[in-house]
């Protein structure tokens, strides 16, 4: 039996090194693809080594190959050992050129098929929820917490941050570079900023799955809120939101929706990055050509200003700046709890503790669950030792509730919380709505950006569970403050007291 024999040039240290890394890389790829392929095995760490780590080690192994075998040569010319000629000498009489040649005509198709199938599985594999959520794990928590708690959980984050088309994917790869050098380098910020400017626009996203041309009709969101009382005293309010006109059968004639129109063009300049500030609003009707501009009477721009800012037009995320990443404040997951029976309401004061609580600023997640522990604990058996008592379980249960909500909307090591982030939907923790419909931006024919409640919703019931105070969908109710009987909250806009609220 003939020995096996490859080109005297391919036994150097450089080329077998480079065979036994590309070897070795090869295997493990087909074996960790057969685990998770056939036996459903795999996380998104096994799916970054399969497909980009061993993919890498495979190439290098294969380029240490020929490198090898050039020096090789070029040692074996220094030596004499050969007649010096410029190219090499391929002769499919010799054994070891025939050899050679079967091993890269076979090793080629071979490496062709595997990089399609392999660059195939790469290209999913980034593309994928896991990757983007889960392999840079402290950095991205925040963002895929709140991305598996949102209506959008099943949507994939491409879906919305890049979009069909070969551009915005170049792009956000590029992009994504810099990104995993920041985080290996431990260069990110915290919190990570949302990326405002470099979203690509709603109609190109959002308008993929919600078809702006069928809207509906008004809708009723039911609402049930905790007092900070000793009774955790229910606070019910009904509203109906006018999202679209009074029939659907008008369409976007009027209703929160009708900011993005196709008969209109809403358009403002932001004086900040994030867009909180909007001194500036233009309204286009497009069919008459009727144009009127509305300014802040307190923050009037110069010509030269208008003249070099930008102008955007409005679109959906204006207003839905955060559909999958909104962390919620306190308050509201706390009247969520209760309302769910996760918490019990016949402890006393947990409303008004929990959110005490909750709204402190902690170093750490482990230090924040170990105090909201201790503390629950401590106040109870202190300021209710009876109820405690006899209701140890209850307060327990609480904890770990808490504990849980405190998991999923505040993540200290990110510095990440409710206030973090500006969510434009609404007016209770930020401006929102009031960024523009503030009763301040007039314009020169003498209409003005009305606050006026009634324009985006109605209330149509209200109040204490007993007292409960009802209308109707075709009339309003004036809004009651259930901690300001006297009006006064009339004086200030919501945000201006619930974002300091605690």
């Amino acid at each position: 039996m003939k020995k096996f024999r490859l080109p005297q040039s391919y036994y150097n240290w450089t080329s077998i090194i480079g065979t036994t890394i590309a070897l070795i890389s090869l295997f493990m790829i087909v074996f960790l693809f057969v685990i998770s392929m056939f036996f459903g095995e795999g996380t998104s760490y096994m799916g970054l080594v399969t497909f980009i780590v061993l993919p890498t080690f495979l190439v290098i192994g294969l380029v240490f190959i020929p490198i090898g075998m050039i020096l090789r040569s070029r040692k074996i010319k220094r030596q004499k050992l050969v007649d010096e000629r410029q190219w090499p000498k391929i002769d499919f009489n010799e054994v070891g050129t025939r050899n050679a040649t079967m091993i890269f005509g076979v090793g080629t198709v071979f490496f062709l098929l595997l990089s399609a199938v392999g660059s195939y599985e790469a290209f999913h594999y980034t593309e994928s929820v896991e990757f983007c959520g889960t392999l840079c794990h402290n950095v991205m928590k925040p963002e895929y917490m709140a991305y598996q708690n949102s209506s959008h959980a099943r949507v994939a984050c491409v879906e919305c941050h890049v979009g069909s088309g070969a551009s915005w994917y170049v792009r956000s790869k590029m992009s994504g570079l810099y990104q995993v050098y920041a985080v290996l380098a431990d260069v990110y910020p915290t919190p990570i900023p949302t990326p405002i400017h470099n979203l690509r626009p709603a109609r190109e996203t959002c308008e993929e799955c919600h078809w702006p041309e069928k809207f509906y009709a008004r809708q009723l969101v039911v609402e049930k809120h905790y007092l900070s009382d000793e009774e955790n005293t229910e606070w019910d309010i009904s509203l109906q939101m006018k999202t679209g006109p009074t029939y659907s059968a008008l369409g976007l004639q009027e209703g929160i929706h009708w900011h993005i129109n196709p008969n209109v063009k809403v358009e403002y300049i932001a004086t900040d990055s994030i867009r909180q500030n909007t001194p500036w609003v233009r309204y286009t009707n497009l069919q008459t050509g009727e144009v009127e501009i509305f300014e802040d009477e307190d923050n009037k721009l110069s010509e030269e200003e208008i003249a070099t800012a930008e102008i955007r037009e409005m679109d959906c995320m204006d207003c839905h700046n955060r559909p999958s990443h909104d962390y919620r404040p306190p308050f509201r997951f706390v009247n969520d709890a209760i309302t769910a029976g996760e918490i019990s309401s016949s402890i006393p004061d947990i409303k008004m503790k929990a959110c005490e609580l909750l709204y402190t600023d902690y170093p750490t997640t482990d230090s924040a669950l170990s105090y909201i522990k201790n503390e629950m604990e401590s106040y109870y058996a202190e300021s209710f030792p009876e109820f405690y008592a006899e209701n140890e379980s209850l307060i327990e249960q609480a904890i770990a509730s808490l504990q849980k909500e405190f998991q999923m909307n505040i993540f200290p090591e990110m510095k990440v919380k409710w206030n973090a982030y500006h969510n434009n939907i609404g007016h209770m923790e930020f401006m929102g709505c009031f960024r523009c419909h503030n009763n301040k931006h007039s314009s020169e024919q003498g209409r003005v950006i009305s606050n006026d409640c009634n324009l985006c919703h109605s209330i149509v019931a209200q109040g204490r569970t007993d007292t409960l105070q009802v209308g109707s969908i075709y009339s309003e109710l004036e809004f009651v403050h259930p901690d300001d009987p006297d009006g006064e909250w009339k004086e200030y806009l919501c945000a201006e007291c619930h974002y300091d609220m605690y």
